[in-house]
Protein backbone atom coordinates (compact mmCIF):
# COMPACT_ATOMS: atom_id res chain seq x y z
CA UNK A 1 0.00 0.00 0.00
CA UNK A 2 2.85 2.03 0.60
CA UNK A 3 4.15 1.33 -3.00
CA UNK A 4 1.00 2.02 -4.47
CA UNK A 5 1.21 5.35 -2.32
CA UNK A 6 4.36 6.85 -3.59
CA UNK A 7 3.91 5.62 -7.04
CA UNK A 8 0.48 7.60 -7.40
CA UNK A 9 2.35 10.53 -5.55
CA UNK A 10 4.94 10.60 -8.09
CA UNK A 11 2.62 10.81 -11.08
CA UNK A 12 2.27 14.21 -12.95
CA UNK A 13 -0.68 15.88 -11.80
CA UNK A 14 -2.96 17.38 -15.19
CA UNK A 15 -3.77 21.02 -14.90
CA UNK A 16 -6.97 21.66 -14.61
CA UNK A 17 -9.03 23.20 -17.88
CA UNK A 18 -11.93 25.37 -17.48
CA UNK A 19 -15.20 23.50 -19.53
CA UNK A 20 -15.26 27.71 -21.47
CA UNK A 21 -11.66 27.59 -21.96
CA UNK A 22 -11.24 24.92 -23.91
CA UNK A 23 -14.35 24.71 -25.66
CA UNK A 24 -12.90 28.52 -26.99
CA UNK A 25 -9.49 27.09 -27.62
CA UNK A 26 -10.89 23.70 -29.86
CA UNK A 27 -12.93 26.85 -31.62
CA UNK A 28 -10.10 29.47 -32.04
CA UNK A 29 -8.20 29.62 -35.36
CA UNK A 30 -6.09 32.35 -36.55
CA UNK A 31 -8.08 35.76 -38.42
CA UNK A 32 -6.07 36.64 -41.26
CA UNK A 33 -6.62 40.95 -42.34
CA UNK A 34 -6.88 41.13 -45.78
CA UNK A 35 -5.78 44.04 -47.26
CA UNK A 36 -6.78 45.28 -50.49
CA UNK A 37 -3.53 45.77 -53.22
CA UNK A 38 -3.47 49.77 -53.06
CA UNK A 39 -3.49 49.76 -48.92
CA UNK A 40 -0.68 46.76 -49.00
CA UNK A 41 1.43 49.32 -50.94
CA UNK A 42 1.13 52.16 -48.32
CA UNK A 43 2.48 50.15 -45.42
CA UNK A 44 5.95 50.45 -43.90
CA UNK A 45 9.32 49.09 -46.34
CA UNK A 46 9.14 45.13 -46.04
CA UNK A 47 6.32 44.72 -44.15
CA UNK A 48 4.04 41.35 -44.10
CA UNK A 49 1.14 41.62 -45.31
CA UNK A 50 -2.28 39.36 -46.58
CA UNK A 51 -4.14 39.68 -49.97
CA UNK A 52 -6.99 38.36 -51.46
CA UNK A 53 -6.53 39.13 -55.18
CA UNK A 54 -7.27 37.85 -58.91
CA UNK A 55 -4.97 36.32 -61.33
CA UNK A 56 -4.78 38.49 -64.33
CA UNK A 57 -1.81 37.21 -66.09
CA UNK A 58 0.17 33.98 -65.83
CA UNK A 59 4.11 33.81 -65.98
CA UNK A 60 6.53 30.55 -67.42
CA UNK A 61 7.91 28.65 -64.29
CA UNK A 62 11.44 28.36 -65.15
CA UNK A 63 14.62 27.93 -63.22
CA UNK A 64 16.56 30.76 -61.49
CA UNK A 65 20.13 31.73 -61.25
CA UNK A 66 20.02 29.54 -58.57
CA UNK A 67 18.69 26.62 -57.15
CA UNK A 68 15.10 27.56 -57.11
CA UNK A 69 12.56 27.37 -59.56
CA UNK A 70 10.50 30.57 -60.13
CA UNK A 71 7.21 32.25 -61.70
CA UNK A 72 5.53 35.09 -61.24
CA UNK A 73 1.80 35.87 -61.42
CA UNK A 74 0.35 39.38 -62.03
CA UNK A 75 -2.72 39.87 -59.57
CA UNK A 76 -5.70 42.61 -59.50
CA UNK A 77 -8.51 43.59 -57.42
CA UNK A 78 -10.94 46.84 -56.77
CA UNK A 79 -8.36 48.85 -55.40
CA UNK A 80 -5.81 48.73 -58.76
CA UNK A 81 -6.68 47.35 -61.44
CA UNK A 82 -3.28 47.97 -62.88
CA UNK A 83 -2.23 45.16 -60.58
CA UNK A 84 1.14 43.95 -59.24
CA UNK A 85 3.62 41.27 -59.75
CA UNK A 86 3.70 38.62 -57.26
CA UNK A 87 7.15 36.50 -57.63
CA UNK A 88 7.03 32.60 -55.97
CA UNK A 89 10.25 30.43 -55.62
CA UNK A 90 10.56 26.90 -54.76
CA UNK A 91 12.33 23.78 -54.85
CA UNK A 92 10.42 22.04 -57.29
CA UNK A 93 7.96 23.52 -60.28
CA UNK A 94 5.16 21.44 -58.18
CA UNK A 95 5.67 23.65 -55.22
CA UNK A 96 4.69 26.53 -57.80
CA UNK A 97 1.24 28.07 -58.26
CA UNK A 98 -0.32 26.08 -60.81
CA UNK A 99 -2.97 28.77 -61.64
CA UNK A 100 -5.77 27.21 -63.92
CA UNK A 101 -7.83 29.69 -65.73
CA UNK A 102 -6.95 33.80 -65.80
CA UNK A 103 -9.41 34.81 -63.70
CA UNK A 104 -8.99 32.28 -60.83
CA UNK A 105 -8.26 33.71 -57.25
CA UNK A 106 -5.45 33.40 -54.83
CA UNK A 107 -5.18 34.15 -51.15
CA UNK A 108 -1.59 35.03 -50.43
CA UNK A 109 -0.12 35.48 -46.67
CA UNK A 110 2.76 36.79 -45.12
CA UNK A 111 4.23 38.22 -48.49
CA UNK A 112 5.89 41.51 -48.36
CA UNK A 113 5.77 44.34 -50.54
CA UNK A 114 9.39 45.70 -52.29
CA UNK A 115 10.40 48.05 -54.41
CA UNK A 116 12.82 47.44 -57.24
CA UNK A 117 13.79 50.01 -59.59
CA UNK A 118 10.87 51.98 -58.31
CA UNK A 119 8.42 49.48 -59.35
CA UNK A 120 6.60 47.53 -56.46
CA UNK A 121 6.11 43.64 -56.48
CA UNK A 122 5.14 41.13 -54.25
CA UNK A 123 7.71 38.65 -52.56
CA UNK A 124 6.24 35.57 -51.71
CA UNK A 125 9.12 33.49 -49.04
CA UNK A 126 8.75 29.90 -49.64
CA UNK A 127 9.29 29.30 -45.94
CA UNK A 128 7.27 31.88 -44.50
CA UNK A 129 4.54 32.52 -47.24
CA UNK A 130 1.77 30.46 -47.88
CA UNK A 131 -0.78 30.71 -51.10
CA UNK A 132 -3.82 28.88 -51.96
CA UNK A 133 -6.03 29.11 -55.50
CA UNK A 134 -10.01 28.75 -56.01
CA UNK A 135 -11.52 28.80 -59.06
CA UNK A 136 -13.15 31.90 -60.63
CA UNK A 137 -16.58 30.51 -61.08
CA UNK A 138 -19.27 32.02 -58.52
CA UNK A 139 -20.77 28.55 -58.58
CA UNK A 140 -17.96 26.48 -57.67
CA UNK A 141 -16.54 25.34 -54.80
CA UNK A 142 -14.81 27.71 -51.46
CA UNK A 143 -12.33 24.74 -51.14
CA UNK A 144 -9.16 26.09 -52.88
CA UNK A 145 -7.79 23.13 -55.97
CA UNK A 146 -4.01 23.99 -54.74
CA UNK A 147 -2.82 24.91 -51.66
CA UNK A 148 1.16 25.75 -50.35
CA UNK A 149 2.24 22.92 -47.72
CA UNK A 150 1.87 25.74 -44.83
CA UNK A 151 -1.46 26.80 -46.11
CA UNK A 152 -4.83 26.54 -43.73
CA UNK A 153 -7.91 27.77 -44.34
CA UNK A 154 -9.81 30.16 -42.54
CA UNK A 155 -13.59 30.74 -42.35
CA UNK A 156 -13.40 34.52 -43.18
CA UNK A 157 -12.20 33.65 -46.59
CA UNK A 158 -15.65 32.78 -47.79
CA UNK A 159 -16.53 36.13 -47.90
CA UNK A 160 -13.70 37.79 -49.18
CA UNK A 161 -13.84 35.37 -52.08
CA UNK A 162 -17.30 35.44 -52.88
CA UNK A 163 -16.75 39.59 -53.08
CA UNK A 164 -14.10 38.87 -55.76
CA UNK A 165 -15.44 36.27 -58.07
CA UNK A 166 -18.83 38.74 -57.99
CA UNK A 167 -16.48 41.87 -59.08
CA UNK A 168 -14.81 39.55 -61.97
CA UNK A 169 -16.65 39.88 -64.64
CA UNK A 170 -16.76 43.65 -64.78
CA UNK A 171 -13.02 43.95 -63.04
CA UNK A 172 -11.22 41.91 -65.79
CA UNK A 173 -12.89 43.36 -68.56
CA UNK A 174 -9.44 44.77 -69.51
CA UNK A 175 -7.91 41.29 -69.27
CA UNK A 176 -8.88 39.63 -72.52
CA UNK A 177 -12.71 40.55 -73.99
CA UNK A 178 -14.52 37.39 -74.42
CA UNK A 179 -16.81 38.98 -77.36
CA UNK A 180 -13.60 39.94 -79.22
CA UNK A 181 -12.36 36.59 -79.15
CA UNK A 182 -11.80 35.45 -82.12
CA UNK A 183 -10.25 31.71 -83.72
CA UNK A 184 -8.51 31.34 -87.10
CA UNK A 185 -11.62 30.06 -89.03
CA UNK A 186 -13.09 33.46 -88.16
CA UNK A 187 -10.62 35.90 -88.70
CA UNK A 188 -11.37 39.52 -90.56
CA UNK A 189 -9.08 42.24 -92.03
CA UNK A 190 -8.34 45.37 -90.22
CA UNK A 191 -10.38 44.36 -87.22
CA UNK A 192 -9.23 44.45 -83.70
CA UNK A 193 -9.69 40.81 -81.62
CA UNK A 194 -7.78 38.60 -79.26
CA UNK A 195 -7.23 35.21 -80.42
CA UNK A 196 -5.97 32.16 -77.61
CA UNK A 197 -3.59 29.59 -79.74
CA UNK A 198 -0.77 27.42 -79.18
CA UNK A 199 2.60 28.76 -80.01
CA UNK A 200 4.64 26.56 -81.83
CA UNK A 201 7.73 28.56 -82.58
CA UNK A 202 9.22 31.74 -81.85
CA UNK A 203 11.64 33.56 -84.39
CA UNK A 204 13.62 36.77 -84.43
CA UNK A 205 14.34 37.83 -87.84
CA UNK A 206 16.18 41.23 -88.45
CA UNK A 207 14.02 43.41 -85.86
CA UNK A 208 10.81 41.14 -85.93
CA UNK A 209 9.96 38.55 -83.86
CA UNK A 210 7.52 36.17 -85.32
CA UNK A 211 5.26 34.29 -83.39
CA UNK A 212 3.51 30.74 -85.02
CA UNK A 213 0.32 29.90 -83.60
CA UNK A 214 -2.08 27.21 -84.02
CA UNK A 215 -5.60 26.62 -83.14
CA UNK A 216 -6.95 23.59 -84.75
CA UNK A 217 -9.45 25.57 -87.32
CA UNK A 218 -8.47 26.72 -91.29
CA UNK A 219 -8.01 30.29 -91.96
CA UNK A 220 -10.68 31.47 -94.20
CA UNK A 221 -9.58 31.08 -98.09
CA UNK A 222 -8.59 34.73 -99.26
CA UNK A 223 -8.47 36.41 -102.64
CA UNK A 224 -5.70 37.08 -104.31
CA UNK A 225 -4.61 40.43 -106.00
CA UNK A 226 -3.62 40.61 -109.30
CA UNK A 227 0.85 39.75 -109.57
CA UNK A 228 2.60 39.98 -112.39
CA UNK A 229 5.51 37.92 -110.18
CA UNK A 230 4.34 34.76 -109.27
CA UNK A 231 7.40 34.23 -106.77
CA UNK A 232 5.91 36.81 -105.04
CA UNK A 233 2.99 34.54 -103.54
CA UNK A 234 5.43 32.07 -102.40
CA UNK A 235 5.76 31.80 -98.59
CA UNK A 236 9.23 31.67 -97.05
CA UNK A 237 9.63 27.12 -95.92
CA UNK A 238 11.10 26.31 -92.58
CA UNK A 239 13.43 23.54 -91.98
CA UNK A 240 11.81 20.55 -92.68
CA UNK A 241 12.62 19.40 -88.77
CA UNK A 242 10.87 22.31 -87.34
CA UNK A 243 7.97 21.44 -89.92
CA UNK A 244 7.78 17.81 -88.23
CA UNK A 245 6.78 19.16 -84.91
CA UNK A 246 3.93 21.03 -85.74
CA UNK A 247 0.43 19.50 -86.50
CA UNK A 248 -0.44 18.46 -89.94
CA UNK A 249 -4.23 19.89 -89.44
CA UNK A 250 -5.08 23.23 -89.43
CA UNK A 251 -3.63 26.76 -90.04
CA UNK A 252 0.08 28.06 -88.74
CA UNK A 253 -0.39 31.67 -88.44
CA UNK A 254 2.30 33.83 -88.12
CA UNK A 255 1.83 37.03 -86.10
CA UNK A 256 4.66 39.95 -86.46
CA UNK A 257 5.73 42.55 -84.08
CA UNK A 258 8.37 44.90 -84.33
CA UNK A 259 8.83 45.25 -80.86
CA UNK A 260 10.38 42.69 -77.89
CA UNK A 261 7.40 40.73 -76.76
CA UNK A 262 7.44 40.38 -72.83
CA UNK A 263 7.42 35.95 -72.57
CA UNK A 264 8.57 35.63 -75.99
CA UNK A 265 12.21 33.51 -74.89
CA UNK A 266 9.47 31.28 -72.55
CA UNK A 267 7.24 30.81 -75.56
CA UNK A 268 10.33 29.11 -77.76
CA UNK A 269 9.78 26.08 -76.00
CA UNK A 270 6.54 24.94 -78.00
CA UNK A 271 4.14 24.31 -75.02
CA UNK A 272 2.40 27.03 -74.22
CA UNK A 273 -0.92 28.42 -75.05
CA UNK A 274 -1.52 32.08 -75.21
CA UNK A 275 -4.04 34.78 -75.25
CA UNK A 276 -2.94 37.46 -77.60
CA UNK A 277 -4.68 40.56 -77.08
CA UNK A 278 -5.75 43.48 -79.17
CA UNK A 279 -4.08 42.36 -82.17
CA UNK A 280 -4.92 42.89 -85.88
CA UNK A 281 -4.17 41.05 -89.02
CA UNK A 282 -4.28 41.27 -92.70
CA UNK A 283 -4.05 39.78 -96.26
CA UNK A 284 -0.82 39.85 -98.36
CA UNK A 285 -0.46 37.61 -101.45
CA UNK A 286 -3.69 36.01 -100.16
CA UNK A 287 -1.70 34.69 -96.99
CA UNK A 288 -3.34 36.08 -93.74
CA UNK A 289 -0.79 37.18 -91.36
CA UNK A 290 -1.28 38.59 -87.56
CA UNK A 291 0.25 42.47 -86.76
CA UNK A 292 0.72 43.59 -83.37
CA UNK A 293 -0.36 46.78 -82.43
CA UNK A 294 0.94 49.67 -80.17
CA UNK A 295 -1.71 48.13 -77.54
CA UNK A 296 -1.08 44.76 -78.13
CA UNK A 297 -0.10 42.11 -75.43
CA UNK A 298 0.49 38.28 -74.66
CA UNK A 299 -0.65 36.08 -71.76
CA UNK A 300 0.21 32.78 -70.95
CA UNK A 301 -2.82 30.50 -70.16
CA UNK A 302 -2.90 26.96 -68.28
CA UNK A 303 -3.99 23.76 -70.50
CA UNK A 304 -6.67 23.80 -68.00
CA UNK A 305 -7.91 27.47 -69.38
CA UNK A 306 -11.78 27.13 -70.67
CA UNK A 307 -10.49 28.60 -73.76
CA UNK A 308 -7.89 26.56 -74.22
CA UNK A 309 -9.63 22.98 -73.21
CA UNK A 310 -12.49 24.25 -75.89
CA UNK A 311 -10.49 24.23 -78.62
CA UNK A 312 -8.53 21.27 -77.95
CA UNK A 313 -11.45 19.22 -77.30
CA UNK A 314 -12.59 20.62 -80.96
CA UNK A 315 -9.30 19.67 -82.39
CA UNK A 316 -10.13 16.35 -81.01
CA UNK A 317 -13.35 15.75 -82.78
CA UNK A 318 -12.02 17.06 -86.21
CA UNK A 319 -8.78 15.11 -85.95
CA UNK A 320 -11.00 11.56 -85.39
CA UNK A 321 -13.07 12.10 -88.26
CA UNK A 322 -10.83 12.27 -92.10
CA UNK A 323 -13.24 13.68 -94.10
CA UNK A 324 -12.93 17.22 -91.60
CA UNK A 325 -9.46 16.98 -92.33
CA UNK A 326 -10.49 18.84 -95.56
CA UNK A 327 -10.05 22.49 -95.52
CA UNK A 328 -12.90 24.59 -93.70
CA UNK A 329 -15.46 25.82 -95.63
CA UNK A 330 -13.98 24.03 -99.07
CA UNK A 331 -16.52 23.05 -101.73
CA UNK A 332 -14.15 20.72 -104.99
CA UNK A 333 -15.25 22.36 -107.77
CA UNK A 334 -15.27 19.89 -111.03
CA UNK A 335 -12.49 21.69 -112.71
CA UNK A 336 -10.02 18.73 -112.35
CA UNK A 337 -10.66 15.35 -112.47
CA UNK A 338 -8.34 12.14 -111.18
CA UNK A 339 -8.15 9.07 -112.29
CA UNK A 340 -10.29 6.40 -111.32
CA UNK A 341 -7.91 4.38 -109.15
CA UNK A 342 -7.57 7.32 -106.60
CA UNK A 343 -11.93 8.00 -106.08
CA UNK A 344 -10.89 5.94 -102.70
CA UNK A 345 -8.10 6.59 -101.77
CA UNK A 346 -7.11 8.11 -98.27
CA UNK A 347 -6.91 12.60 -98.07
CA UNK A 348 -4.06 14.35 -97.01
CA UNK A 349 -2.84 17.49 -96.09
CA UNK A 350 -0.06 19.82 -97.66
CA UNK A 351 1.84 19.42 -94.30
CA UNK A 352 0.94 15.98 -94.18
CA UNK A 353 3.17 15.60 -97.09
CA UNK A 354 5.75 18.11 -96.65
CA UNK A 355 6.29 16.25 -92.97
CA UNK A 356 6.02 12.48 -94.79
CA UNK A 357 8.70 10.02 -93.43
CA UNK A 358 9.93 9.22 -97.27
CA UNK A 359 11.12 11.35 -99.28
CA UNK A 360 9.26 9.95 -102.34
CA UNK A 361 5.30 9.12 -101.77
CA UNK A 362 2.41 9.99 -103.45
CA UNK A 363 -0.65 11.86 -102.16
CA UNK A 364 -4.06 12.98 -103.37
CA UNK A 365 -4.98 16.35 -101.70
CA UNK A 366 -7.75 19.24 -101.87
CA UNK A 367 -5.88 22.44 -102.93
CA UNK A 368 -6.15 25.78 -104.50
CA UNK A 369 -3.95 26.99 -107.77
CA UNK A 370 -2.80 30.51 -106.45
CA UNK A 371 -0.38 31.48 -109.45
CA UNK A 372 1.37 29.64 -112.43
CA UNK A 373 4.52 29.90 -114.57
CA UNK A 374 5.16 30.96 -117.53
CA UNK A 375 2.52 33.55 -116.57
CA UNK A 376 2.51 35.32 -120.16
CA UNK A 377 1.08 34.41 -123.50
CA UNK A 378 4.52 34.84 -125.46
CA UNK A 379 6.49 32.61 -122.68
CA UNK A 380 3.94 30.08 -122.78
CA UNK A 381 4.38 29.90 -126.70
CA UNK A 382 7.76 29.75 -126.88
CA UNK A 383 7.89 26.79 -124.06
CA UNK A 384 5.57 24.95 -125.73
CA UNK A 385 7.22 24.92 -128.87
CA UNK A 386 10.49 23.96 -127.31
CA UNK A 387 12.09 20.89 -127.98
CA UNK A 388 13.94 20.83 -124.49
CA UNK A 389 12.58 18.83 -121.57
CA UNK A 390 10.28 21.71 -119.46
CA UNK A 391 7.80 21.99 -117.12
CA UNK A 392 5.03 24.04 -116.27
CA UNK A 393 5.08 25.80 -112.29
CA UNK A 394 1.84 26.12 -110.42
CA UNK A 395 1.84 27.56 -106.98
CA UNK A 396 -1.09 25.17 -104.43
CA UNK A 397 -2.00 25.75 -101.36
CA UNK A 398 -4.12 24.74 -98.67
CA UNK A 399 -4.65 25.70 -95.22
CA UNK A 400 -1.62 24.24 -93.81
CA UNK A 401 1.04 25.11 -96.47
CA UNK A 402 1.81 26.36 -99.69
CA UNK A 403 4.35 24.96 -102.11
CA UNK A 404 5.26 24.79 -105.95
CA UNK A 405 4.57 21.80 -107.88
CA UNK A 406 5.56 20.98 -112.03
CA UNK A 407 3.57 20.00 -114.61
CA UNK A 408 6.00 18.29 -116.86
CA UNK A 409 6.16 18.02 -120.19
CA UNK A 410 5.16 14.26 -120.52
CA UNK A 411 2.22 14.97 -118.13
CA UNK A 412 1.32 17.91 -120.29
CA UNK A 413 -1.43 16.35 -122.30
CA UNK A 414 -2.38 14.17 -119.85
CA UNK A 415 -3.04 17.73 -117.41
CA UNK A 416 -4.31 19.99 -120.05
CA UNK A 417 -5.42 17.44 -123.40
CA UNK A 418 -4.84 16.83 -126.86
CA UNK A 419 -4.63 20.76 -127.85
CA UNK A 420 -1.39 22.06 -126.58
CA UNK A 421 -1.59 25.46 -128.18
CA UNK A 422 -0.94 28.44 -125.87
CA UNK A 423 -4.62 29.39 -126.25
CA UNK A 424 -5.99 26.59 -124.89
CA UNK A 425 -3.39 26.07 -122.16
CA UNK A 426 -3.54 29.78 -120.78
CA UNK A 427 -7.46 29.51 -120.92
CA UNK A 428 -7.04 26.56 -118.81
CA UNK A 429 -4.47 27.89 -116.62
CA UNK A 430 -6.99 30.92 -115.71
CA UNK A 431 -9.75 28.82 -114.95
CA UNK A 432 -7.68 27.67 -111.94
CA UNK A 433 -7.30 30.48 -110.91
CA UNK A 434 -10.95 31.09 -111.32
CA UNK A 435 -10.39 34.11 -113.79
CA UNK A 436 -13.71 34.26 -115.85
CA UNK A 437 -13.25 34.02 -119.51
CA UNK A 438 -14.48 37.03 -121.44
CA UNK A 439 -17.67 37.05 -123.91
CA UNK A 440 -15.17 37.80 -126.88
CA UNK A 441 -12.29 35.88 -126.30
CA UNK A 442 -10.06 38.69 -125.00
CA UNK A 443 -7.99 37.60 -122.29
CA UNK A 444 -8.86 40.10 -119.09
CA UNK A 445 -6.78 40.34 -115.96
CA UNK A 446 -9.40 41.40 -113.22
CA UNK A 447 -7.94 43.03 -110.28
CA UNK A 448 -8.20 40.19 -107.43
CA UNK A 449 -9.93 36.39 -107.93
CA UNK A 450 -10.59 33.60 -105.96
CA UNK A 451 -9.34 30.22 -106.67
CA UNK A 452 -11.42 27.08 -106.71
CA UNK A 453 -10.95 23.85 -104.30
CA UNK A 454 -9.44 21.14 -107.00
CA UNK A 455 -8.47 17.37 -105.96
CA UNK A 456 -4.85 16.60 -107.37
CA UNK A 457 -2.76 14.36 -107.23
CA UNK A 458 1.10 15.13 -106.49
CA UNK A 459 4.32 12.68 -106.49
CA UNK A 460 7.33 13.63 -105.03
CA UNK A 461 10.92 13.25 -106.36
CA UNK A 462 14.13 14.51 -105.75
CA UNK A 463 16.80 16.01 -108.19
CA UNK A 464 20.41 15.59 -106.34
CA UNK A 465 21.19 11.81 -104.74
CA UNK A 466 23.40 13.08 -102.39
CA UNK A 467 20.48 15.78 -101.08
CA UNK A 468 17.51 14.15 -101.20
CA UNK A 469 15.51 15.95 -99.04
CA UNK A 470 17.07 19.25 -99.85
CA UNK A 471 16.20 18.73 -103.64
CA UNK A 472 12.72 17.22 -103.01
CA UNK A 473 10.38 18.69 -105.52
CA UNK A 474 6.67 17.54 -106.34
CA UNK A 475 5.01 16.80 -109.72
CA UNK A 476 1.25 16.46 -110.73
CA UNK A 477 0.41 13.38 -112.76
CA UNK A 478 -3.01 11.60 -112.92
CA UNK A 479 -4.75 14.95 -112.93
CA UNK A 480 -6.94 15.95 -115.73
CA UNK A 481 -8.44 19.44 -116.13
CA UNK A 482 -11.89 19.92 -117.71
CA UNK A 483 -12.26 21.20 -120.82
Amino acid sequence: MEDEASSSARKPKRPRVAPAAAAAAAAWEPHFTYLPIADALKQRPRARVCLFAVVAEIGAAFHSSGTDFTVTLRIVDESRKAGISATFFAQEPDLLPCVKSNGDVISLRDVMVKCYLEEFFIAVDKRLSSFALFESKVSAECSPYQTSKNYHGSKHDKERLTQLRTWLPLGLKDFGLKDLELQLRSLKSDSTFDLVCKVLHVLKHKDKWIFYVWDGTDTPAAEFQAISDAEAVASPALPRELLCTMPCIGTVLRIFSDRPVNKASHMQQGTYWARFCNITCKREFGIWKGVFLKRSRVRLLSHEDGSVVDRLKMYDSRNANKVLHQPMGSFPSNVAVLSDEYEEEGYSTLMESLTHPEVTHKVKTLVRVVAFYPCEAYELHLLLRSNYDYSIRLTLEDPTARIDAYVHKQNLVQFFGDSLTEVVVMKKLNKLLGIPESEDGDEVVPMSWNSPWIWCVMSSYYCEKTDPWGSRRYRIVDTTIRD
